[in-house]
């Protein structure tokens, strides 16, 4: 079961009917979590939202709590706030880019993906990774092709994968085969 955590964002339900796809889902609010859920599932997906990840403590909780424990997967916030509770630095970037379709390439061979391989993706966020990011079980898997901003990471040993994009979005060319081979992995 997929446990997919709300943060009052209009596109989580998109990111629920994604992942439905794949496996039985349940969504409960970031404020109003089912413990009970929690412990059943076998990967947690921390969804899009507004704001910082420092406005959701409960939020950074849950992910020190499961982090190696379960499979973790951050979309838009939700790769935010994994990457904070790695003590890494979010700002705002110069352009914002809400409802903006990117070019982005894979830059990592230890990538679940293919090295070189280039997605379109939608992106909706203002805020951005600010780098060096330096933590050696993290990498940074994709990247922008105009702006060099951090896309995805990934760190295989504890089965945390995260999207600054969303997959799930009709500007995301085959958002439904990444989240497919993350799930298998």
């Amino acid at each position: 079961m997929i446990y997919i955590i709300d943060h009052n964002d209009s596109f989580t339900h998109n990111v629920v009917h994604q992942f439905s796809l794949f496996d039985e889902v349940e969504c409960d609010n970031y404020n109003n979590l089912n413990k009970k859920k929690l412990d059943k599932a076998s990967v947690i997906v921390l969804s899009p939202g507004p704001g910082s990840p420092i406005d959701y403590p409960s939020t950074s909780n849950i992910y020190k709590k499961f982090k190696s424990k379960k499979k973790i997967i951050g979309v838009c916030l939700g790769f935010q706030q994994i990457l904070f509770c790695e003590g890494a630095e979010i700002v705002e970037q110069k352009k914002i880019f809400h409802g903006f379709q990117s070019k982005i390439e894979v830059i990592s061979n230890k990538s679940l993906f293919k090295k070189g391989k280039k997605f379109k993706v939608g992106r909706y966020h203002s805020l951005k990774l600010k780098e060096p990011f330096k933590n050696k079980d993290f990498e940074i898997t994709m990247r922008c092709l105009t702006s060099k901003v951090a896309m995805s990471i990934e760190n295989k040993k504890d089965k945390i994968y995260g999207f600054q994009f969303h997959p799930e979005s009709f500007l995301t060319n085959n958002g439904n085969l990444l989240i497919k081979k993350i799930l298998s992995a």
